[in-house]
């Protein structure tokens, strides 16, 4: 039961900033989602992204096995979800990354903390890392149709990423004035990503939605069960398995519909997606925290 209330009270939020965008288009004021994305995914999600991994201190004896774990399940994850989406006949730049990658910096972060304790948020953010590197690489060159891979190189979301990686495994810090002042930057990221995606809904077509409960069950299903298969075949340590089924399980991340809208793909199918996943796991993960702790 306490599991269940966190999961509503992580994303109880999502659905308030998302209800003032919703409503504050439902009442006919003005809203440039191009301006909010550019600022939001050029700014404000850099620096987010670049202080969190920053931040963050990492025992050597959490990383290498959970590491391998990761990157393993992302990698099936990233071949099963190209071949789902190439069945269906679905647009890859559209449904492929938000398939393949999760919430598990707004969502993920806190329930590792909640459930698990320090030890079960050290290992989320080691799921987090591979996830944020992978996304803002891989994920940047699908979503923007491919080509050239210096259009990946430009994208500040990659830059902040790696160099967030390589602070977090040297140890470095900036000085605190300039954190300080990132910190307030990124702090901007969440808010202004979740009322663009009301936004987004209050355009949407009804249609969509069901479309996006299929998808999301789907997601839900391949990406819990491939995580516990993954940890269990490498002998996780049981918090370590229990925290990657948990990070690789959250809904679909809501820079996806930001990348989305910023490179011309069907932003409002990603938006859909977004909304669908975060309801669906309400009941999702305490279902798959249930069989772990």
């Amino acid at each position: 039961m306490d599991i269940v209330l966190t999961v509503i009270e992580i994303v109880a939020p999502v659905f308030i900033l998302a209800s003032i965008g919703y409503f504050w288009v439902f009442f006919g004021f003005e809203y440039r989602v191009q301006f909010v994305t550019g600022l939001a995914m050029t700014l404000s999600v850099p620096a987010l992204i670049f202080v969190a991994l920053m931040e963050t201190e990492i025992e050597p004896s959490a990383l290498s096995l959970l590491l391998l774990a990761s990157v393993l399940t992302y990698g099936v994850l990233t071949l099963v979800f190209y071949l789902v989406v190439k069945a269906l006949n679905l647009e890859m730049r559209s449904f492929l990354p938000p398939l393949i990658f999760s919430n598990t910096g707004n969502v993920g972060l806190p329930l590792a903390y909640f459930a698990f304790g320090e030890e079960g948020f050290a290992y989320a953010i080691v799921v987090f890392a591979v996830m944020a590197i992978w996304s803002f690489t891989f994920g940047v060159w699908v979503v923007s149709g491919g080509g050239s891979i210096r259009k990946v190189v430009k994208e500040p979301m990659v830059g902040a990423t790696i160099l967030g990686g390589i602070f977090m495994w040297q140890g470095w810090t900036t000085p605190t004035f300039l954190t300080n002042a990132l910190e307030l930057v990124g702090q901007m990221a969440i808010p202004l990503m979740l009322v663009t995606l009301g936004v987004a809904v209050a355009r949407l077509k009804p249609g969509r939605l069901g479309q996006a409960f299929w998808l999301s069950l789907l997601k839900a299903a391949l990406c819990v069960g491939f995580a516990a298969g993954v940890g269990i075949w490498l002998e996780l340590p049981h918090v370590a398995l229990a925290v990657l089924v948990l990070q690789v399980g959250t809904p679909v991340a809501v820079t996806s519909y930001m990348l989305a809208e910023k490179y011309g793909a069907d932003s409002n199918a990603v938006a859909g997606l977004v909304v669908v996943s975060t309801l669906l796991s309400v009941a999702v993960i305490p279902l798959a925290l249930g069989f772990m702790i």
